[in-house]
Protein backbone atom coordinates (compact mmCIF):
# COMPACT_ATOMS: atom_id res chain seq x y z
CA UNK A 1 0.00 0.00 0.00
CA UNK A 2 1.66 3.21 -1.07
CA UNK A 3 1.88 6.25 1.47
CA UNK A 4 0.32 9.31 0.66
CA UNK A 5 2.25 11.86 -0.41
CA UNK A 6 2.68 15.55 1.39
CA UNK A 7 1.57 18.05 -0.92
CA UNK A 8 2.56 20.91 0.98
CA UNK A 9 5.13 21.09 3.61
CA UNK A 10 5.23 24.30 5.80
CA UNK A 11 8.80 24.61 7.82
CA UNK A 12 9.17 26.87 10.05
CA UNK A 13 8.10 29.73 8.87
CA UNK A 14 8.96 33.28 10.05
CA UNK A 15 6.95 36.72 8.88
CA UNK A 16 7.10 40.28 10.03
CA UNK A 17 6.11 43.90 8.56
CA UNK A 18 7.82 46.60 9.57
CA UNK A 19 9.39 44.57 12.66
CA UNK A 20 6.13 43.31 13.78
CA UNK A 21 5.86 39.15 13.83
CA UNK A 22 3.16 37.69 12.09
CA UNK A 23 4.29 34.50 11.64
CA UNK A 24 6.10 32.97 14.23
CA UNK A 25 7.63 29.34 13.31
CA UNK A 26 4.88 27.65 11.69
CA UNK A 27 5.41 24.22 10.71
CA UNK A 28 2.67 21.87 9.30
CA UNK A 29 2.52 19.14 6.75
CA UNK A 30 -0.73 17.95 4.60
CA UNK A 31 -0.73 14.93 2.46
CA UNK A 32 -2.68 14.13 -1.11
CA UNK A 33 -6.22 14.74 -0.63
CA UNK A 34 -6.26 15.82 3.00
CA UNK A 35 -8.73 18.77 3.99
CA UNK A 36 -6.96 21.44 6.59
CA UNK A 37 -9.61 23.88 7.97
CA UNK A 38 -7.36 27.60 9.14
CA UNK A 39 -9.08 29.07 11.76
CA UNK A 40 -8.04 32.00 14.13
CA UNK A 41 -9.38 35.65 15.29
CA UNK A 42 -8.66 38.23 12.51
CA UNK A 43 -5.23 39.64 12.38
CA UNK A 44 -3.74 36.52 13.28
CA UNK A 45 -2.10 35.89 10.32
CA UNK A 46 -4.48 33.07 8.87
CA UNK A 47 -4.35 35.40 5.34
CA UNK A 48 -0.32 35.94 5.20
CA UNK A 49 -0.43 32.42 6.25
CA UNK A 50 -2.35 31.78 3.31
CA UNK A 51 -0.65 34.10 1.06
CA UNK A 52 2.77 32.43 1.75
CA UNK A 53 1.68 28.64 1.09
CA UNK A 54 0.26 30.42 -2.15
CA UNK A 55 3.68 31.87 -3.48
CA UNK A 56 2.25 35.60 -2.95
CA UNK A 57 4.43 36.21 -0.28
CA UNK A 58 7.82 34.90 0.60
CA UNK A 59 8.48 33.91 4.22
CA UNK A 60 11.78 36.10 6.20
CA UNK A 61 12.41 32.62 7.27
CA UNK A 62 11.57 29.13 6.66
CA UNK A 63 10.72 26.99 3.61
CA UNK A 64 7.53 26.38 1.93
CA UNK A 65 7.20 23.39 -0.65
CA UNK A 66 4.02 22.79 -3.05
CA UNK A 67 4.54 18.79 -4.83
CA UNK A 68 8.11 18.81 -3.39
CA UNK A 69 9.33 22.01 -5.03
CA UNK A 70 10.79 25.02 -2.71
CA UNK A 71 8.79 28.41 -3.17
CA UNK A 72 11.19 30.02 -1.55
CA UNK A 73 14.04 29.34 -3.70
CA UNK A 74 12.13 30.18 -6.98
CA UNK A 75 12.71 33.03 -9.22
CA UNK A 76 9.51 34.87 -10.78
CA UNK A 77 9.06 33.05 -13.74
CA UNK A 78 9.32 29.69 -12.10
CA UNK A 79 6.78 30.37 -9.45
CA UNK A 80 4.19 31.87 -11.54
CA UNK A 81 4.66 28.74 -13.46
CA UNK A 82 4.21 26.58 -10.43
CA UNK A 83 1.32 28.78 -9.57
CA UNK A 84 -0.21 27.93 -12.75
CA UNK A 85 0.10 24.38 -12.72
CA UNK A 86 -0.03 22.74 -8.91
CA UNK A 87 -2.38 25.91 -7.24
CA UNK A 88 -5.97 26.69 -6.60
CA UNK A 89 -7.29 29.37 -5.37
CA UNK A 90 -11.11 30.33 -4.44
CA UNK A 91 -12.23 33.63 -2.64
CA UNK A 92 -14.64 35.11 -0.38
CA UNK A 93 -15.48 37.44 -3.10
CA UNK A 94 -15.13 35.17 -6.51
CA UNK A 95 -13.08 37.32 -7.90
CA UNK A 96 -14.07 35.96 -11.46
CA UNK A 97 -13.22 38.04 -14.78
CA UNK A 98 -15.89 40.30 -15.61
CA UNK A 99 -15.96 40.52 -19.09
CA UNK A 100 -15.36 36.97 -19.67
CA UNK A 101 -18.54 34.30 -19.20
CA UNK A 102 -18.97 31.34 -16.78
CA UNK A 103 -17.41 29.35 -19.45
CA UNK A 104 -14.12 31.26 -20.25
CA UNK A 105 -13.53 31.97 -16.37
CA UNK A 106 -13.31 28.18 -16.19
CA UNK A 107 -11.14 27.66 -19.35
CA UNK A 108 -8.63 30.50 -18.16
CA UNK A 109 -6.30 28.77 -16.04
CA UNK A 110 -6.08 25.97 -19.02
CA UNK A 111 -5.72 29.31 -21.68
CA UNK A 112 -2.52 30.41 -19.56
CA UNK A 113 -1.25 26.44 -19.49
CA UNK A 114 -1.39 26.41 -23.59
CA UNK A 115 -3.99 23.18 -23.45
CA UNK A 116 -5.86 23.27 -27.18
CA UNK A 117 -9.01 25.18 -27.19
CA UNK A 118 -11.69 22.05 -27.99
CA UNK A 119 -9.69 20.25 -24.77
CA UNK A 120 -10.28 23.51 -22.45
CA UNK A 121 -13.75 23.81 -23.67
CA UNK A 122 -14.53 20.11 -22.92
CA UNK A 123 -12.87 20.18 -19.55
CA UNK A 124 -14.89 23.35 -18.90
CA UNK A 125 -18.16 21.61 -19.90
CA UNK A 126 -17.68 18.70 -17.36
CA UNK A 127 -16.89 20.13 -14.40
CA UNK A 128 -19.45 22.75 -14.85
CA UNK A 129 -21.75 20.26 -15.35
CA UNK A 130 -20.67 18.80 -11.86
CA UNK A 131 -20.88 21.70 -10.12
CA UNK A 132 -24.38 22.15 -11.75
CA UNK A 133 -24.65 25.30 -13.74
CA UNK A 134 -23.80 24.40 -17.51
CA UNK A 135 -27.05 25.99 -18.14
CA UNK A 136 -24.86 29.18 -17.06
CA UNK A 137 -22.50 28.47 -19.00
CA UNK A 138 -22.46 31.50 -21.90
CA UNK A 139 -23.62 33.77 -18.95
CA UNK A 140 -21.47 36.74 -17.54
CA UNK A 141 -20.41 36.73 -13.89
CA UNK A 142 -22.96 40.27 -13.41
CA UNK A 143 -25.66 37.68 -14.26
CA UNK A 144 -24.90 35.50 -11.01
CA UNK A 145 -26.14 34.76 -8.16
CA UNK A 146 -23.19 34.63 -5.20
CA UNK A 147 -23.71 30.85 -5.30
CA UNK A 148 -23.57 30.54 -8.85
CA UNK A 149 -20.45 32.78 -8.90
CA UNK A 150 -18.28 30.44 -6.31
CA UNK A 151 -19.72 27.40 -7.61
CA UNK A 152 -18.12 28.96 -11.28
CA UNK A 153 -15.01 29.76 -8.81
CA UNK A 154 -14.61 25.98 -7.43
CA UNK A 155 -14.85 24.95 -11.31
CA UNK A 156 -12.36 27.09 -12.25
CA UNK A 157 -9.86 26.35 -8.88
CA UNK A 158 -9.98 22.69 -10.46
CA UNK A 159 -10.13 22.99 -14.11
CA UNK A 160 -6.37 22.31 -14.41
CA UNK A 161 -6.48 19.56 -11.51
CA UNK A 162 -4.06 21.15 -9.11
CA UNK A 163 -2.40 19.36 -6.41
CA UNK A 164 -3.30 22.18 -3.53
CA UNK A 165 -6.21 24.42 -3.52
CA UNK A 166 -6.48 27.04 -1.25
CA UNK A 167 -9.41 28.56 -0.24
CA UNK A 168 -9.86 31.96 1.80
CA UNK A 169 -13.57 31.95 3.83
CA UNK A 170 -15.17 30.67 0.49
CA UNK A 171 -18.43 30.63 2.07
CA UNK A 172 -18.24 34.06 3.81
CA UNK A 173 -20.35 36.32 1.21
CA UNK A 174 -23.26 33.32 1.00
CA UNK A 175 -26.40 32.59 3.23
CA UNK A 176 -26.12 28.98 5.19
CA UNK A 177 -27.97 27.46 2.35
CA UNK A 178 -25.67 27.97 -0.18
CA UNK A 179 -22.71 28.03 1.97
CA UNK A 180 -23.95 24.07 2.90
CA UNK A 181 -24.27 23.03 -0.23
CA UNK A 182 -20.46 24.85 -1.50
CA UNK A 183 -18.87 23.27 1.68
CA UNK A 184 -20.58 19.44 0.56
CA UNK A 185 -19.57 20.64 -3.05
CA UNK A 186 -15.97 21.00 -2.04
CA UNK A 187 -15.67 17.84 0.17
CA UNK A 188 -17.17 15.67 -2.93
CA UNK A 189 -14.93 17.19 -4.97
CA UNK A 190 -11.70 17.23 -3.52
CA UNK A 191 -13.04 13.50 -1.75
CA UNK A 192 -13.12 12.38 -5.95
CA UNK A 193 -9.54 14.14 -7.11
CA UNK A 194 -8.29 13.71 -4.33
CA UNK A 195 -6.83 16.97 -4.01
CA UNK A 196 -5.37 18.77 -0.84
CA UNK A 197 -7.06 21.81 0.70
CA UNK A 198 -6.29 24.53 2.85
CA UNK A 199 -9.48 26.37 4.33
CA UNK A 200 -9.61 29.36 5.71
CA UNK A 201 -12.55 29.77 7.67
CA UNK A 202 -14.24 31.48 10.96
CA UNK A 203 -16.77 28.55 10.59
CA UNK A 204 -17.50 25.97 12.34
CA UNK A 205 -19.61 24.41 9.80
CA UNK A 206 -16.84 24.80 7.40
CA UNK A 207 -13.99 23.50 9.38
CA UNK A 208 -16.55 20.36 9.45
CA UNK A 209 -15.53 18.83 6.36
CA UNK A 210 -11.76 18.93 6.81
CA UNK A 211 -9.63 15.71 8.44
CA UNK A 212 -7.99 18.08 10.59
CA UNK A 213 -8.16 22.00 12.00
CA UNK A 214 -5.48 24.31 13.15
CA UNK A 215 -5.54 27.41 14.91
CA UNK A 216 -3.28 30.74 14.77
CA UNK A 217 -3.41 32.77 17.36
CA UNK A 218 -0.72 36.07 17.24
CA UNK A 219 0.92 34.39 14.38
CA UNK A 220 1.53 30.93 16.12
CA UNK A 221 -0.03 27.63 14.84
CA UNK A 222 -1.90 25.33 17.26
CA UNK A 223 -3.20 22.10 16.93
CA UNK A 224 -7.25 22.57 17.65
CA UNK A 225 -8.28 22.51 21.39
CA UNK A 226 -4.70 22.96 22.26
Amino acid sequence: MSHPIPVLECRAVFKQYDQRPVLRDVSMTILQGERLALTGPSGSGKTTLLNCLGGIDRPDQGAVLVAGQDLTQMNGDALAQLRRERLGNIFQFFHLLPTLTVRENVEFPLLLLGVPALERTERAHSLLNRVGIAHRAEALPSRLSGGEMQRCAIARALVHSPALILADEPTGNLDSINGANILELLQSLTDETATALVLVTHSAEAARICHRTVSLHDGVLQLHGA
